[in-house]
């Protein structure tokens, strides 16, 4: 009799560690881990085909492969933008407006098309920067010199990983 519970104590035993690994992976841990990894694959393939995809659901070019390919032939083009026309913030009740023609440089006629593709983001970066100005921000060589770079860091920044070599001021009135 001994034996039989002595073998007895040894199944239950054997049956209680069965139950405890088997209440370590209970339904709500199996939950807590594949939500946030289903979530994280759901919301990847989201955002690659968000940023990938065209409208019509056909895949463009890699940009990385653009910018390689469009700088290692160095051509420089330029992309002409529509005329902007701001009126600049002020202090008193005079109006005062800046209007300018702008030109983007860039290397070779593939990258031109992707930033062709950007202009309604790039006038929208413009636009936001522009109306922020003063007229005393303009003044002088200084002033047009660091309008410049600013744009050239604004179109910079929105079109990444395309890039723009130089921001050309076609015309600039202020008024």
């Amino acid at each position: 009799m001994a034996e039989d519970s002595g073998l007895g104590g040894l199944v239950s035993d054997i049956e209680a560690e069965g139950e405890l690994k088997r209440k370590k992976w209970s339904g709500k841990r199996i939950v807590m881990v594949a939500a946030p990894v289903l979530l994280l694959l759901v919301g990847g393939g989201t955002a690659a085909t968000l940023y990938f995809g065209d409208k019509d659901g056909s895949k463009t070019a890699d940009p990385a492969a653009i910018v390689a390919a469009s700088s290692a032939g160095a051509e420089v083009v330029y992309v002409d933008l529509p005329d902007i026309l701001v009126n600049l913030k002020s202090t008193d009740r005079n109006s005062s407006f800046l209007k300018l023609s702008i030109a983007l440089e860039v290397s070779g006629e593939a990258q031109a098309d992707a930033i062709r593709k950007q202009m309604p983001r790039i006038a929208d970066s413009f636009q936001v920067y522009l109306r922020e100005l003063r007229i005393d921000d303009l003044s002088g060589s200084a002033g047009m010199f660091r309008l410049k770079e600013e744009l050239l860091r604004q179109v910079n920044t929105t079109i990444a990983p395309f890039r723009i070599n130089d921001v050309l001021f076609k015309e600039m009135l202020v008024q």
